[in-house]
């Protein structure tokens, strides 16, 4: 049953934008933010002084502290209510929950959810290696040289040591992911990927070769989320509503943790279910947060997509592509789209809504109605889904 305290439905996405994606150079992440602004506001026809909210991340390039401030001052606007969220790679499910919420309580009419950085060409290697490093807590891991690729990458060597999972499953999930990409139109990495090519790739950190692990991009993307009411007012041809949110934090430090092979992605999920008044069995299609390989694999369980210990069969099953259970990440990820910091988890809500509205071409998934996108972050500490779903399912 639906707790009548809900957001369901209650607001709706009716804009999208994207900025130029993969390398840009000499573009800043708020010029970026602002192109995928702009694009957003064409896509929902409006101006943006109809915009009253605006809610953003932190950026590594251009680091304010006040994102959605400077973003405001950079296209021209004033609004009266606005934040800028930091709970890593979930801030972006987490600010689709939260502009529900604002809406549904009457803090904004009209949100504005934008996010750009330039990781690519705004930093050096050195510089992005040390942007995460310095994310760890600087007595008790910094010190040791715990960045979080290191960290993602403890939790998969614990799963293949508890569940058998073999890089070879990993490895598919890369395969997968590229095979999706090459469909998509601006996608970083469109070579073809096998198997064999991820496994002779070099090692990063064991167990994830190269092609375990996501890109580093530029890029910026928006959305303009509004109340369903005024959806409806302005005649939108096909708005995407918010079903349900959840969200979970379960740690600081990785060590803290006591089991590194379930994320509190388990426990948003339920919520956001709950919430929606849907199962894990009705989405027709997922965005899942893909840093690594391995992370996808135990977010499929934690999702309830899967049994738990069974993601590695899952995924070499192909259930996560057209034709299985749940097909993800169909613009081909973090892994193969481009993974510009917090903008690439909004792509998974960019690439989600395009297969709800019917405009995905030649990717688009037959008959896709319900949604689910899932964001995670900080070495598995940070967790937020959001359900998504036309009006024939509320």
């Amino acid at each position: 049953m639906v707790n009548k305290k809900s957001i369901r439905g209650k607001a709706a996405v009716i804009g999208i934008g994207v900025s130029p994606l993969g390398r840009v150079p000499g573009r800043s992440p708020l010029w970026l933010a602002a192109d995928a602004t702009r694009n957003a506001l064409a896509d929902a026809g409006i101006d943006k002084m109809q915009i009253d909210g605006v809610m953003s991340g932190h950026s590594f390039a251009s680091p304010f502290h006040r994102f959605n401030v400077a973003l405001s001052e950079y296209i021209g606007i004033q609004p009266t209510f606005s934040n800028t969220y930091q709970v890593s790679g979930a801030t972006a499910a987490t600010l689709f929950n939260i502009a529900a919420a604002a809406i549904d309580t009457g803090l904004a009419e009209t949100i504005l959810i934008s996010m750009g950085d330039s990781l690519l060409s705004g930093l050096t290697p050195d510089m992005a290696l040390r942007s995460m490093t310095e994310s760890r807590d600087q007595q008790y891991e910094m010190p040791f040289g715990i960045p979080v690729s290191n960290t993602f990458a403890m939790t998969a060597a614990r799963h293949m040591k508890n569940y058998g999972t073999t890089s070879e499953q990993l490895a598919e999930v890369a395969v997968i992911h590229r095979e999706h990409a090459m469909n998509t139109p601006g996608a970083q990495m469109t070579k073809p990927l096998s198997v064999d090519d991820v496994l002779s790739s070099k090692v990063v950190t064991t167990p994830y070769h190269k092609y375990d692990c996501s890109l580093v991009s530029d890029g910026g993307a928006s959305f303009i989320v509004t109340s369903a009411e005024r959806a409806q007012d302005l005649g939108i041809e096909k708005p995407i509503y918010i079903l349900g949110g959840g969200e979970c934090y379960t740690h600081e430090h990785i060590f803290k943790k006591e089991d590194i092979t379930t994320t509190g992605a388990k426990r948003s999920s339920e919520l956001a279910y709950a919430r929606a008044g849907v199962t894990a069995d009705d989405i027709d299609t997922a965005g899942v947060y893909d840093c690594f390989t391995g992370t996808v694999i135990m977010m499929l369980e934690d999702l309830g997509f899967c049994p738990k210990g069974e993601g590695g069969p899952f995924v070499s099953d192909r259930q996560i592509t057209y034709g299985g259970k749940v097909p993800i990440n169909t613009h081909g990820g973090l892994l193969s789209h481009c993974h510009p910091g917090i903008p690439g988890s909004l792509l998974h809500f960019y690439e989600v809504i395009l297969q709800l509205r019917g405009q995905a071409g030649d990717r688009q998934v037959q008959g896709a109605e319900l949604g689910l996108v899932h964001s995670l972050g900080a070495g598995f500490a940070t967790n937020a889904t959001t359900i998504l779903g036309t009006e024939s399912t509320l």
